[in-house]
């Protein structure tokens, strides 16, 4: 071979390892970055555990917060405040009564009729109406005339019923779910309007009283019998169906939950009696916060990007209004983490695009090539052509930000189920479990809101972890059963109970 010969065999050999160079460099970075985006899910996933021993420690804090906001007002980040509900329905009613539902737009009218132990209830009817703008932020009188418009059009439109023929009042349960300080079980002052309303007038105002004052301008003769809020209604209908019900639980876009306290426990309302010895207290768990709670970057991020930072932890953890929020956080990290895929979408910087019901349907994708949650960024987050290991990923960060919601969620009914003694470590309402004997009552918690109704594997985690944590003797004790529409029947079960003619006791 001439020297010619040699020369090109010899750049060929340095131009092909120059190449191979490149190429290995190539997937070595590629490797790097395909580390890295799995570093996040990693560092995501041990930011979310939620072992049993710490969960346990969940339960313990619950328990030892309710206590502190029952003992004094700002004890707590628990409001623990008093329903002055002291008789839930057990199906011995019988009657006609109505209710009000409003905490939105839209506002609805029920009316329902209980046919007592034999019958159940018999009836119900059921009218919903929006709201007009301008009464969301004009005058308290005129909002309250048009609901009190509305409402004696519904009466008028049943016909005559033979219940009120006699002189009787038409009893009223009005769900209102906005913050007020109750001051009976059918009376509470505004404290201030959300989702939409600013009617400055009426902050501070008795919201029964507007009602009432309202419908006795038009000649409508009803009473407001009881004012609560949605998990009150919950309970109520829970209890109604089944008397062991001692909670009820909203996990829906919010979250809450309310129980039946011992009258003699409520600290600090010394004095207080109720003719049951008992009281629905509304937690306002949403706001519940410990140390022991496993919170990671994006959930910092999240709260300080909030309208009210430093509020509501609990909720901005377990509620669907915030789940699909924190998964993109998580993914938008993967890709400004890996340069993975170009361009990247904008609109994967936008809070709150990736709903909570988008992230269910691509965490229950079943299908082998993930077809749902490649539509959900195509057409919702505008990113095509996402990989298909990287797809795989997506749906483990849903898996963990759900199971961590619903785990979390578990251990704040035990807390419950601790304070009142149902959890198997002993109680004044409770009993202990000792080997195979044991002197459990049976505990009923009811639960409502379309997280848990509708997303079925938030349901699977919350009911394995509540096992795991009561424990195999403990566990077959507590059953949770789905409730419905505790703001519409809930509101007429509750004015029920209160009414002149009932009187039963928790």
């Amino acid at each position: 071979m001439g020297k010619l010969g040699v020369g090109i065999a010899v750049g060929c050999a340095v131009a092909s390892c120059a190449i191979a160079a490149i190429l290995v460099g190539r997937r070595v970075r590629s490797k790097r970055k395909w580390n890295r985006v799995v570093g996040v899910l990693r560092e995501v996933e041990e930011g979310c555990e939620t072992s049993v021993g710490r969960l346990r420690q969940v339960v313990d804090a619950m328990a030892v917060e309710m206590h502190a906001g029952l003992a004094s007002e700002g004890g707590s980040k628990l409001k623990m405040l008093l329903t002055f509900v002291d008789a839930l329905p057990d199906g011995s009613e019988k009657g006609t009564y109505y209710a009000l539902d409003l905490g939105g737009t839209n506002f609805r009218v029920l009316r329902v009729h209980l046919g007592g132990i034999s019958h159940g209830i018999v009836e119900q009817t059921v009218d919903r109406q929006p709201i007009p703008q301008n009464l969301m932020t004009g005058r308290s009188e005129e909002l309250f005339d048009f609901i009190a418009s509305s409402l004696k059009k519904f009466v008028e439109s049943e016909g005559e019923d033979s219940d009120f023929t006699a002189g009787k009042s038409r009893e009223l349960g009005f769900t209102f779910s906005f913050p007020v300080k109750q001051t009976s079980v059918s009376s509470g002052i505004l404290i201030k309007w959300t989702k939409g309303f600013s009617i400055r007038d009426m902050v501070g105002k008795d919201v029964s009283e507007c009602l009432q004052i309202a419908m006795a301008k038009i000649g409508l003769d009803m009473r407001v019998a009881a004012l609560i809020n949605d998990s009150v209604g919950t309970l109520a209908v829970g209890h109604y169906h089944d008397p062991d019900t001692v909670a009820a639980i909203i996990i829906g876009t919010g979250t809450n939950a309310c129980y039946v306290e011992r009258t003699d426990a409520i600290i600090k309302s010394q004095g207080l009696l109720t003719s049951s010895g008992g009281m629905v207290i509304n937690m306002e768990w949403g706001n519940f916060w410990s140390s022991h709670l496993p919170r990671t970057s994006y959930d910092i991020e999240l709260d300080a990007e909030s309208p009210n930072p430093n509020d509501q932890g609990f909720e901005k953890m377990i509620s669907g209004m915030y789940l699909g929020d924190i998964v993109r956080r998580v993914i938008l990290k993967m890709l400004e983490e890996a340069d993975l895929l170009e361009p990247a979408s904008t609109k994967l910087t936008m809070p709150f695009i990736l709903r909570t019901p988008m992230m269910a349907a691509m965490h229950e994708d079943e299908s082998p090539n993930l077809r749902e949650v490649s539509r959900i960024f195509e057409d919702v987050l505008e990113i095509p052509d996402v990989p298909l290991k990287f797809r795989r990923l997506v749906v483990k960060v849903c898996d963990t930000v759900t199971r961590r919601a619903a785990r979390l969620a578990a251990a704040g009914i035990v807390g419950i189920l601790k304070k009142i003694g149902r959890d198997g470590s002993g109680g004044v309402t409770g009993g202990k479990v000792r080997g195979n004997e044991s002197n459990m009552k049976r505990t009923v918690i009811t639960i409502e809101g379309g997280l848990y109704t509708s997303y079925g594997v938030f349901k699977e985690y919350l009911h394995e972890a509540v096992a795991e944590i009561l424990g195999e003797d403990v566990a077959p004790y507590v059953i949770l059963k789905v409730s419905e529409d505790g703001s519409g029947i809930g509101a007429a079960l509750v004015a029920a109970s209160h009414s002149q003619e009932n009187s039963v006791n928790i």
